[in-house]
């Protein structure tokens, strides 16, 4: 498997990001520093924040450095949520959110049973 930030890669930043395999890599190809022990925690739980974040973007027209400088942003604020906070807290993921979805009561009123 060939290095994702090698110069062989295509200039294109989306490109390359779209063919890393690891937070790591995101990490690499943003030039985004991060502790290794947070990020072997929480990395799914910051690439989904960080999805969660590009999905409102529109980079059509922008050049490639203003994109690169995006990404980074958001990355960085993804990976600044679960530096302050834990995945509970977050809960980008949908068997999180469940967990503390109110359930739903079954009431039987007194009244109703003969």
């Amino acid at each position: 498997m060939s290095d994702p930030v090698s110069s062989d890669q295509p200039a294109d930043i989306l490109q390359q990001l779209n063919k890393a395999s690891s937070a790591e890599d995101f990490f690499a190809l943003l030039d985004v520093e991060y502790d290794p022990k947070h990020v072997n925690v929480v990395r799914l739980h910051i690439l989904r924040r960080m999805g969660q974040y590009l999905v409102s973007e529109d980079f059509k027209g922008m050049s490639d450095a203003d994109v690169r400088s995006r990404c980074k942003a958001v990355l960085e604020q993804a990976y600044a949520d679960f530096v302050a906070s834990s995945p509970l807290d977050q809960r980008v993921f949908k068997v999180l959110k469940d967990a503390v979805a109110p359930k739903p009561r079954n009431f039987v009123q007194l009244t109703t049973l003969k």
